[in-house]
Order: C-alpha cells, then sequence, then structure tokens
C-alpha cells in the first residue's frame, strides 16, 4: 500500500488550512507559499474537498477557503477518501482474485492491514493532530519562513498609465 503525492498533499493542505482557520478564509497562493505545494495542483484538490463538503470557498476580498466543518469533525480518513485515495494493502483492491483469478494465500492479511489503516485514520482528527505541540512547532516555524519570503518577493503592483 502506498500513499501517493494527492493524497499526502490534501492532508498537508488541510493541516495548514486548519492551523489558520481562526484567522479567516485561507488562500491557497498561502497554502501553496507556506508548503510548497504547486497551486495549480492545489486547485485541483480543493475542487475535490470542496465537493466532499470539507472545505468552502469565500468569494471576494479576503476571500480564499474555510473549513467546511470544524476541525474535529474532520478525520484524515476522510480527506484521504475525499481525493480518491485508496487505503487497500491488496495486490486486488479487494476483489479476491489475486491469485489466478481466486483469493491468494496472504490477501487477509491484507485486508486486515487495510481495515487496521483505515481505523487508525479514521481515529485521527485535524484537531487532535493540529493540537500536537511538535506539528505546532513546525507551523510556527513554515509561517516565519513564509513571511520572509513574501517579504523579500513582494507581489508586483499593476502601474496604470
Amino acid at each position: 500500500m502506498r500513499l501517493s503525492t494527492k493524497g499526502r498533499y490534501a492532508v498537508t493542505a488541510m493541516m495548514d488550512l486548519a492551523i489558520h482557520d481562526y484567522e479567516g478564509p485561507v488562500t491557497l497562493a498561502d497554502i501553496s507559499n507556506c508548503q510548497g505545494i504547486s497551486l495549480s495542483y492545489l486547485e485541483q484538490l480543493f475542487a475535490k474537498l470542496r465537493k466532499s463538503g470539507l472545505v468552502e470557498g469565500v468569494r471576494g476580498p479576503g476571500g480564499g477557503y474555510r473549513l467546511g466543518k470544524p476541525a474535529g469533525q474532520i478525520s484524515i480518513a476522510d480527506i484521504i477518501a475525499a481525493v480518491d485515495e485508496n487505503i487497500d494493502a491488496t495486490r486486488c483492491k479487494g476483489s479476491e482474485d489475486c491469485h489466478g483469478g481466486e483469493k491468494c494465500l496472504t490477501h487477509q492479511l491484507w485486508t486486515d492491514l487495510s481495515k487496521s489503516l483505515y481505523e487508525f485514520l479514521d481515529s485521527l482528527t485535524l484537531a487532535s493532530f493540529i493540537n500536537r505541540p511538535e506539528v505546532r512547532a513546525v507551523a510556527r516555524r513554515q509561517d516565519t519562513m513564509a513571511s520572509r519570503i513574501a517579504t523579500m518577493f513582494p507581489p508586483r503592483v499593476a502601474i496604470a498609465l
């Protein structure tokens, strides 16, 4: 079983959003700068997260995204499922045809692992994870670094002629 970049980035972006949710809507550009995730990739992920009700968009000046539910009601498994990731360690994707059309010798082992992994990720909410001291320390470091970069490279202002 392998969690792809899609699942990893979705969880990372949602954690960043949850950490800054109290400040108001967060732009994808801010998440992109802080987490080093392509803006176009974030747009694709957030379309799926929005469709699943995990985030909601806020239009207009000061707009961006905010959590669609309280952070304590969003599990890591919810996020991974929202971006079409599959938490399945079997080779056959659960169809039980992994060995010449029949169930393989270790099918139940991988099925049990998949179930345990899902239960573990479903038990972790954004709120429980972002409140860990080590996560908070990393968030502070990233915020400081992102603000330094923003100061070094201010946005270009269009000059009207």
